[in-house]
């Protein structure tokens, strides 16, 4: 079963399958994730929020690419 993308996600942390931290949530749109990887304290705080956002940097996270999703974002290792 593949896990699914909220507006509750915003402002998470995305790792790989290592645990490698890869960036936050800044927004989410129709199943996709925007994940900014160096996100400023601004947008931190406001992502933690939930204030959505997004910019040139930041690089897409589909459900499909999702390991799980709980306090974190986990990736699958063979994407």
């Amino acid at each position: 079963m593949t896990a699914t993308l909220t507006d509750d996600e915003v402002g998470k942390t995305v790792v790989d399958a290592e645990g490698k931290e890869l960036g936050i949530v800044a927004k989410v749109d129709g199943g996709r994730a925007h994940v900014d990887p160096n996100p400023s304290i601004a947008e931190s705080v406001l992502a933690s929020i939930g204030v959505e956002g997004e910019d040139e940097e930041d690089y897409v996270v589909t459900e499909d690419m999702l390991d799980w999703v709980g306090d974190e974002i986990r990736l699958r290792g063979e994407l």
